[in-house]
């Protein structure tokens, strides 16, 4: 009994000896023969006098109070006796030498409870420093692979764990401006991640050998930095090493399989968004996790679902790596199927479209993509009824919606769902404007092949077909040479006839026609309700405007008729420019007969049977007259802009100058003449009637007429938000357009009536249209009214008003918004004259 308690009471007074004779002594040689006991204990050489027992007793027992011991006389004046070869030796061997976990523990609180700065806390960085460079980050890692201790506990390995993933903080917090470069994030978490992949090694090794060996410590202190927000850098040493080491050893993809298994619950989502973002193929995802995605009910929500339907920042390659990871096994394939199913639900949800973010959308749409491009013809036939009804409920969604980026979308997921599908040979086209959006849809149904995922540094940025189309520009002349050899011909013979030969510019010819224009507006309208000859159609398109410039008054007879014929008018043969003349024409009749045309224009919005198109056409038009009405006449009397620069421009013979010498000599004098001061050069500009006036109420009180009556085809306060929010901007435009007219006062107030009601709207459009609108309102009518007409509505909209303004404004200060649209200038305005408002 006694001689088993030898070892732990002889090590135990020989401590105690050696703390008493630090603490009294003052004689060189007696601190240093102590030192040297203290650091027998740790050597395990063949030569030494110590136990394996007592070696052991040592660190379980007495190495954290020796540590601290010396940490606590770091200032002693025994130490100051020592060398600096003898402090190295002796007292910086005991911290470098012993258990790492103990030693690195120590260091820390040591660190931060010495005071700052000191010649002390220099000594303990020091140390610190050769600790991490020693390499006893991995002897610290490898002996906890190895087993557990016997003072191992869950109190002990959290306190470890915290110190060291987060000791470049703590560091930081302790040193501040004299903190060493390798305690920094960049540095040290890369440095960690190599010991990890030390041990990974070492433990690959232990299996081939047979030895057992746990990840559970290591997997924990990934899962701890990573969620700490340094996956990034852990993982750009650590995934490109296991992607190689994983590609042909089997016993690497266990190890890797088991240490991501071993990452805890909590920390598991950091590990796996840093692991997806740092691979380069699905390929390494899928040796690197294996099934984790099955065996795990975390990972599956966050590979399935987490970043794919609540996330959206990461790149279209992140995507394509999960997709491509579900897709890579047998058994992960009804996942990917999953995947698909709610990315059909979330891409087609109204609610979604209308309340999610753009980006949010757009990512959505790219993972839709993908995922289908990845499914196989049997599955495909498996899921037809079910993307079909995705592609049609989504499509009609992203029509309905107001921003025309959402609408693209639509039409472009649509054409790729139905190619995919391939509905009885059908497939749907739009017309659409192609974009680096657009062009990067069309681009995910066509997967990748394993050369193009590869990332190649000597890769050209041209596409495959032009490299292989592009000649060089030296070659060209020698390919001709050749040709005219294997013709039997000389070559230089047919080049030299035509040297001296200049060829004409040819740039601004156009076609000749040999159909003549129509000169008068009936034969251009029987052309439009008669005639099948497409190069007729086209010329009474392109002349019909100026027939009904230059005579109005055969265009008030048929102005209505003419209107309705444009109105319904399609483009049947593909004309260069058909909306723009049709609109033209349109504008031209409205201008000329505006009461008439307005009156029908305006009971046909609210008719049945027309497109969306048609009833947006209606309202540009009525814009665009508006606005020609209210500009003042011009002189049409002189010449064109066009006729005076080639005047101008055109050499005179002598002889033919039709300017008199007197104007000649007057204007060489008037050149040479200086004066100080020449009064009013330029005539003031000669009033003009506003011809909007008069007919404003034309414009604007029949579009309010049946705007709360819903059709079968239209339902204005409904769905059909796009209408909507373009109505009352148009009524806005037209309020604006009406200032100083009589029936301003009248328009205001039925105005405002009209877009008090649709305020809150939930189309982000017409919220701005209403407050377009109500901007419009307050700044065309005449002040004086403002109480007079409006005093029930005006306290409660002043209010509505500036609560918007600050929202808005708080918007556009974040970003530092220097916009020119209407609603700026009409938001800048009111908050400066908001004051002197609220004063009347």
């Amino acid at each position: 009994m006694m001689q088993s308690l030898t070892p732990d009471v002889e090590v135990r007074l020989s401590v105690g000896q050696c703390v008493r004779t630090l603490t009294t002594s003052k004689e060189k040689e007696e601190v240093t023969k102590t030192l040297h006991t203290l650091t027998s204990y740790l050597d395990d050489g063949p030569q030494s006098t110590i136990t394996s027992a007592q070696r052991a007793e040592f660190s379980r027992a007495h190495y954290t109070r020796t540590l601290q011991f010396l940490i606590s006389n770091i200032n002693a004046d025994w130490l100051q006796l020592l060398t600096v070869a003898q402090c190295t030796e002796l007292w910086d061997g005991l911290f470098l030498r012993g258990p790492p976990d103990q030693t690195l523990l120590v260091l820390m609180d040591g660190i931060s409870s010495v005071s700052s700065p000191s010649a002390g806390l220099d000594r303990l960085v020091s140390i610190l420093e050769r600790f991490l460079q020693s390499g006893r980050l991995t002897v610290l890692l490898w002996s906890r692979c190895q087993g557990k201790g016997p003072s191992d506990s869950p109190q002990l390995r959290e306190t470890l764990l915290g110190r060291l993933v987060a000791l470049p903080d703590l560091t930081a917090n302790q040193l501040h401006h004299h903190n060493k470069t390798l305690f920094l994030p960049q540095q040290y978490y890369p440095l960690l991640a190599r010991d990890m992949l030390t041990v990974l090694e070492r433990t690959c090794q232990a299996l081939r050998d047979g030895n057992d060996c746990s990840l559970t410590f290591v997997a924990q202190a990934l899962g701890k930095a990573c969620v700490q927000g340094h996956s990034g850098l852990v993982f750009g040493v650590l995934a490109p090493r296991l992607s190689s080491c994983t590609r042909s050893d089997m016993v690497w993809q266990r190890v890797c399989w088991k240490l991501l298994e071993n990452v805890p619950e909590r920390w598991l989502e950091s590990v796996l968004t840093g692991m997806v973002q740092a691979v380069n193929r699905p390929d390494a995802l899928s040796r690197i996790m294996g099934n984790l995605v099955l065996k795990s009910k975390k990972a599956q929500f966050v590979i399935t679902h987490k970043l794919l339907l609540l996330q959206y920042k990461y790149e279209t390659r992140v995507l394509s790596i999960l997709l491509g990871y579900l897709a890579q096994d047998r058994e992960r394939r009804p996942l990917l199927i999953q995947v698909l199913r709610s990315l059909c639900q979330a891409w087609a949800n109204p609610s979604a479209v209308r309340h999610t973010p753009l980006e949010q959308q757009l990512y959505v749409s790219r993972a839709l993509l993908l995922c289908v491009g990845l499914l196989s013809d049997a599955e495909l036939q498996e899921l037809r009824s079910e993307l079909l009804q995705c592609m049609l409920g989504g499509m009609q969604s992203h029509l309905d919606s107001s921003v025309v980026r959402v609408r693209r979308m639509g039409m472009v997921v649509g054409e790729c769902l139905s190619s995919r599908m391939d509905v009885n040979g059908a497939k749907l086209k739009f017309e659409y404007e192609h974009d680096e959006e657009t062009k990067e849809l069309l681009s995910l149904m066509t997967p990748l092949s394993e050369e193009e995922t590869e990332p190649l540094d000597d890769r050209l940025d041209l596409p495959q077909d032009v490299k292989g189309q592009t000649v060089p520009s030296q070659a060209v002349p020698s390919q001709a040479a050749s040709m005219a050899q294997k013709s039997g011909a000389d070559p230089d013979s047919e080049l030299d006839s035509d040297d001296e030969l200049t060829p004409y510019d040819m740039s601004a010819d156009q076609e000749m026609s040999q159909a003549a224009p129509p000169r008068y507006l009936r034969d251009c309208l029987e052309a439009f309700l008669s005639s099948e000859d497409p190069v007729r159609v086209d010329l009474s398109l392109r002349a019909i405007e100026g027939l009904v410039r230059k005579n109005t008054s055969t265009a008030r007879e048929v102005s209505v008729e003419l209107s309705k014929v444009l109105l319904h008018m399609e483009d049947r043969y593909n004309t260069v420019g058909f909306l723009r003349l049709r609109q033209a024409a349109m504008v031209a009749l409205t201008v000329t007969d505006s009461v008439p045309v307005t009156e029908y224009l305006a009971t046909e919005f609210y008719s049945m049977n027309y497109s969306i198109r048609q009833r947006l056409d209606i309202l540009e038009v009525l814009i665009m007259s508006a606005q020609e009405l209210s500009q003042p006449i011009t002189d049409k009397g002189g010449p064109s802009k066009a006729i005076q620069r080639v005047t101008m421009d055109t050499p005179l013979y002598p002889g033919d100058d039709p300017i008199h010498w007197r104007q000649v000599v007057e204007r060489r004098i008037q050149s040479k003449t200086k004066r100080l001061s020449k009064g009013v050069t330029h005539p003031p500009a000669k009033p003009t009637p506003n011809r909007y006036a008069p007919v404003a109420g034309h414009f604007f009180f029949p579009l309010l007429r049946n705007y709360d009556r819903p059709q079968v085809t239209f339902d204005l306060l409904g769905g059909d938000h796009l209408v909507l929010g373009r109505l009352i901007h148009t009524l806005g435009l037209l309020m604006h357009l009406a200032v100083n007219a009589p029936v301003a006062t009248q328009m205001g107030r039925a105005l405002l009536d009209f877009v008090w009601a649709v305020r809150y709207h939930v189309d982000q459009m017409v919220r701005r249209g209403v407050l377009f609108a109500v901007c419009s309102v307050f700044l065309s009518m005449p002040s004086q009214s403002l109480l007079v007409e409006l005093s029930d509505q005006l306290f409660e909209t002043r209010a509505w008003l500036a609560g918007m303004t600050r929202r808005m404004w708080l918007k556009r200060a974040q970003s530092r918004c220097s916009c020119s649209c209407s609603v700026c200038v009409n938001l800048r305005y009111l908050s400066h004259t908001h004051t002197h408002t609220a004063g009347m």
